[in-house]
């Protein structure tokens, strides 16, 4: 029986083999993408910009400067402040965060924009 198996398994055509055994999963398969840039001309500012993922400081991005993240799929809250001299501070008011829902492969580009209520996150074209 098990030699029956065995030629029935070999005479199988490759295309129809590699259908039947499962494909093992690249290494990024499994991650989201998230890239933050801050264009020049999109905030004039001289003040850096922090970048908080769930309330936690994980880059600061100066004029120009862009930032990626690998992050397992799901919600992430992204929250945006200036970060530097007492003029680049908010204040004691707390800045309000983004929540992104990422699917793992995706790759997802936000630009930082400025408003009178604070920085936000727009996306950004995906040719850049």
């Amino acid at each position: 029986m098990s030699r029956l198996l065995l030629s029935l398994f070999l005479c199988l055509p490759l295309p129809a083999l590699a259908q039947a055994l499962p494909s093992h999963a690249t290494m990024g398969d499994g991650y989201a993408v998230l890239i933050i840039s801050r264009e020049r001309l999109e905030v004039a500012s001289p003040c850096e910009f922090g970048v908080y993922l769930q309330d936690q400081l994980a880059a600061r991005l100066f004029q120009g400067q862009s930032v990626s993240f690998n992050l397992p799929p799901g919600d992430v809250s992204v929250r945006l402040g200036m970060i530097g001299t007492e003029t680049c501070q908010a204040g004691i008011t707390p800045l309000d965060s983004q929540r992104l829902s990422l699917g793992a492969g995706e790759i997802r580009r936000y630009r930082i924009g400025l408003s009178a209520s604070g920085p936000y996150l727009t996306p950004a074209p995906s040719s850049q």
